[in-house]
């Protein structure tokens, strides 16, 4: 039975393999949840189509938004394709959502109607996470697969990406920057001069992942070291015991360091926190450590900017995004922990400096909104809309 109520505007439906309720929902199910909220209700009615996890209902209103909810993971696609062919004289566009899994929208949706959306590629990720010949076989696929959409219009979160997918072969003139956002209640909110109290304290804040860059966060802990033995890292996140024991423990018995949960270790495992703990913890630091080899953005490095601590990030796709090209904060000269060293020490010993990237920092996250991409994003749907 058709939902009248539904029928009265356009509708934009929305495919990923999880929502905002989903077992392991993490930031870019919470992004995806915040710019459906923002879109023009006036104008569209927005739908969620999602496999069903054990527990969920099957449908419900969210926010405005209807999340459907069908499928697992596989079988999803085909029923995701059965609402849009009921459905498709009413349904203005489809936003497949990449993020490993794909809906391969290319092949049953009409091209004026199709939407990819993609926070990042995974690239040089493959080489961390697997060897030779598995790595080389997943960057052939993840180019295929993704020349398969290059006709489609384009969300994404960052300068880098939309340079990747250009690269791909996609035209510019498709592919729109959304940004990441933070929290209203996290922006506006003025930053102490409290410096003298952060001492030498340091923060990683993330997955225990290599790519992420946990391990040569401890290895440029090791280095500072040397010549300020105080400094400290506190890792924030999902303890995973294997990381620890074949990353951490190596690692930290290289350079004669103390790690767990007590507060009086060297590397301090603060395990999974609650949001306002999180932004205390980076608060407290005097630079977040973000070394991480490829991200969508980095919004953590965003957060950390919005209570006035710099990051020090890596040279690589959105990270420099995020500390936006070394204006406002730390970008290594080097992707090594010798660089990433340096610039903690230069936080520690160039007060000029740091205040002078603190403050950048901070008035760089403050434009990034739900307030303003509200603005954007609607403005994209205009502009789409207008070509047809």
């Amino acid at each position: 039975m058709k939902d009248n109520t539904l029928m009265k505007k356009k509708r934009i439906l929305f495919l990923s393999w999880r929502d905002i309720k989903a077992p392991r929902a993490g930031g870019a199910e919470v992004h995806t949840h915040e710019l459906m909220k923002v879109i023009d209700k006036e104008k569209y009615d927005i739908i969620s189509f999602t496999p069903r996890y054990e527990g969920l209902k099957k449908e419900e209103i969210i926010d405005g938004i209807k999340y459907i909810r069908k499928g697992n993971v596989v079988t999803v696609i085909f029923w995701s394709f059965l609402y849009y062919f009921r459905y498709r004289k009413d349904i203005g566009y489809v936003v497949e959502q990449c993020n490993t899994h794909r809906f391969f929208t290319r092949f049953w949706v009409a091209d004026n109607k199709r939407v990819f959306y993609i926070h990042q590629l995974t690239r040089e990720i493959w080489d961390v996470n697997l060897s030779f010949p598995l790595n080389y076989i997943g960057k052939r696929l993840e180019t295929w697969a993704l020349k398969l959409q290059k006709k489609d219009y384009v969300f994404t979160v960052s300068e880098s990406t939309k340079r990747d997918l250009i690269d791909v072969g996609f035209d510019p003139k498709r592919v729109f920057i959304i940004p990441n956002a933070l929290d209203e209640k996290f922006l506006g909110k003025a930053i102490e001069n409290d410096i003298n109290e952060k001492f030498h304290n340091f923060v990683y804040v993330g997955r225990y992942s290599r790519y992420k860059g946990i391990d040569v966060s401890i290895e440029a802990l090791g280095i500072v070291r040397n010549k300020y033995s105080d400094a400290r890292l506190r890792i924030v996140g999902k303890i995973d015991e294997t990381v620890v024991r074949d990353l951490i423990k190596p690692l930290s018995e290289k350079y004669g360091l103390r790690y767990g949960m007590d507060v009086g270790n060297d590397i301090i495992l603060c395990g999974f926190v609650s949001e306002e703990s999180k932004y205390q913890i980076i608060k407290d630091s005097l630079a977040l450590l973000f070394p991480s080899i490829r991200e969508g953005w980095g919004i953590i490095v965003t957060e950390a900017g919005a209570v006035g601590t710099p990051s020090i990030v890596f040279d690589s796709p959105g990270c420099r995004d995020a500390v936006d090209y070394g204006r406002a904060g730390f970008m290594c000269d080097e992707n090594t922990a010798e660089s990433l060293a340096q610039y903690m020490i230069k936080c520690i010993e160039d007060k000029s400096e740091y205040l002078i990237k603190r403050m950048a920092a901070y008035e760089f996250a403050q434009k990034f909104s739900w307030k303003n991409n509200k603005i954007i994003i609607n403005d994209v749907l205009r502009t789409i809309e207008s070509r047809g």
